[in-house]
């Protein structure tokens, strides 16, 4: 085993209504909302960060571990998880409670209206960093916020490296709670939004925040993205996808690319142009866990892409 995942696990079910939100949502008339909406389409995926990350990780034929508590529906997540091949050792059932359920509607323009149930998540705390179990790297991505913060610290007091991945769970911490963290964290990663949120928080530049971690890591969406370290920034072009279908876990790929990047010890510039083209080949495919491809076939897009190998 090489790297611990700590984060979400969910079932996203996602709908598509065919024509515009702002078609049936009257903006004088929003303090008495009443809509429905048609959804003729719909599909359900397995999801959740650490099982995104996990999934891309184990692409790249590196052995994850999922720490995450889910719920008494987990089984047919279980039974995919056997068969990637993925260790679900650290994930811990909770029988009175559903794992974390995301229900995204989405209209012909990509907006999106989402609702998420954590289910028990919530109760990530009640898992703990495993000890001598030959974690060589780790992750914090969303989680429960008291799981997130006590698996920070369970990883410093091990000596094991890890990401600071807040995610879409940045808003439940303050501009203190965030500073613990990248006082905790050897490497720390955004997205151009959450970057900004970060500083807004803590009051610092991405300069002084990168100054606290080995490496700050911001991606930015189709401009590709920036690696802060040892006070310079390296810029990561972006690999260009085939076609873009689904934008969802692009992010995850991406950061599976950073940790087998780290497990391998590449250089900046060549740990991120992979995390690149993984978010890349994601956003070629709809869902987070539905692409696939052999390392080899991995390794001559790389070079396609690049012009280089690694």
């Amino acid at each position: 085993m090489s790297a611990l995942i700590c984060g979400s696990m969910a079932y996203d079910t996602i709908m598509v209504f065919h024509d515009k939100f702002k078609h049936h949502i009257l903006p004088e008339k929003v303090h008495m909302l009443n809509v429905s909406f048609l959804v003729p389409a719909l599909r359900r995926e397995y999801g959740g960060c650490a099982g995104n990350i996990a999934y891309n990780l184990k692409l790249l034929q590196e052995e994850p571990a999922i720490m995450a508590t889910v719920g008494h529906d987990f089984e047919p997540y279980a039974q995919w998880l056997s068969q990637c091949g993925i260790s679900s050792r650290y994930i811990k059932v909770l029988d009175d409670h559903y794992t974390g359920q995301a229900y995204i509607t989405t209209d012909v323009d990509d907006n999106q209206i989402t609702a998420f149930h954590p289910g028990a998540m919530s109760f990530s705390h009640l898992n703990t960093v495993p000890a001598d179990s030959g974690i060589t790297i780790g992750i914090v991505s969303p989680d429960g916020k008291q799981g997130m913060q006590e698996h920070a610290q369970q990883f410093v007091d091990q000596g094991i490296p890890f990401i600071f991945d807040p995610g879409q769970g940045m808003p439940m911490f303050d501009g203190d709670e965030l500073l613990a963290f990248l006082e905790l964290a050897n490497y720390a990663t955004f997205n151009d939004y959450e970057s900004e949120l970060m500083q807004q928080r803590t009051g610092l530049t991405l300069e002084q925040i990168a100054e606290k971690v080995d490496a700050l890591i911001i991606t930015l969406g189709g401009n590709g993205s920036k690696v802060y370290t040892r006070g310079e920034c390296i810029d990561i072009p972006p690999a260009k996808p085939k076609q873009l279908l689904d934008p969802t876990g692009c992010g995850d790929a991406y950061r599976a690319g950073l940790l087998y990047g780290l497990i391998n010890d590449y250089d900046w510039d060549v740990t991120g142009r992979i995390a690149s083209l993984l978010g890349a080949i994601k956003i070629e495919h709809n869902g987070t866990q539905n692409h696939t491809f052999t390392m080899a076939e991995f390794k001559k897009r790389y070079q396609d892409t690049f012009g280089s190998t690694f």
